[in-house]
């Protein structure tokens, strides 16, 4: 009996122990502002699709330099690959099944270097978040849907007649997730959310600044589509910190 009581006393002990730690780590997050997430560097599923978007812009960049006989394929790759608001609403398709597939195909298609890469260092740097929380499969889902996502945005909220090109709305769908990922972490150990929402005004402002620098030429509306289902995503995906796919 005094053994029983003993191991009891001993694991009433250790539970209370277990919760002052978990309190002493909640009150040092209360009072920081940094959340950080764990990632996984250099998953290889991340570093493929970042290739395979690569891919297109060189080759079109190298047939614009007379490298080799590529006159016209920019706007080839535009015509048949880029989003159009236009084969929504009348334009017939160039090939069977266009009106589906350009809401994937314009996310593998930039306007040069710079547009692409600011698209794959924002990949890679959130790549690894999103692997480490779901996987590679579900990083792939997440990017694919976040894409179409940014389609669908564009599609309702645009009445541009040009193309639309770029995987800035896969890339939104990424912040989406990390965004939702951080508001679960504050509000499990009750950190401050003030400095997500400072976050998500910056951004907020950062796509003002660049829509007016561009003169109207940014697709807000593929940001704000790729970001909504990236939330979407992450809160169907991982309802709770404990659980991933």
């Amino acid at each position: 009996m005094r053994l029983l009581a003993r191991r009891r006393t001993l694991e009433s002990n250790a539970a209370q122990d277990l919760r002052r730690v978990e309190d002493s780590v909640k009150s040092a997050y209360m009072g920081s502002k940094l959340i950080t997430l764990p990632t996984r560097a250099n998953a290889p599923v991340v570093i493929w699709l970042v290739a395979l978007t690569c891919l297109p812009e060189v080759l079109l960049t190298l047939a614009s330099t007379g490298l080799f006989d590529g006159s016209g394929l920019r706007r080839w790759a535009l015509m048949h690959g880029a989003f159009w608001n236009a084969l929504l609403n009348g334009w017939e398709p160039l090939y069977a099944f266009q009106r589906e597939a350009m809401f994937l195909t314009y996310a593998l298609l930039h306007g040069g270097f710079l547009h692409l890469i600011g698209n794959m260092i924002a990949v890679l740097a959130l790549g690894g978040i999103v692997v480490a929380r779901v996987g590679q499969q579900g990083f792939l889902l997440l990017y694919a849907l976040s894409a179409i996502g940014g389609a669908v945005g564009f599609a309702i909220l645009s009445n541009s007649e040009g193309p639309m090109i770029g995987a800035s709305g896969a890339v939104f769908g990424l912040i989406g997730a990390w965004k939702f990922w951080e508001w679960q972490k504050r509000n499990h150990l009750g950190a401050s959310m003030r400095p997500l929402w400072r976050s998500l005004i910056g951004l907020a402002l950062l796509n003002l600044i660049l829509w007016i620098a561009l003169s109207g030429l940014l697709a807000w509306e593929a940001h704000l589509g790729g970001f909504i289902a990236g939330v979407i995503f992450a809160a169907i995906a991982t309802p709770t910190m404990r659980y991933r796919i």
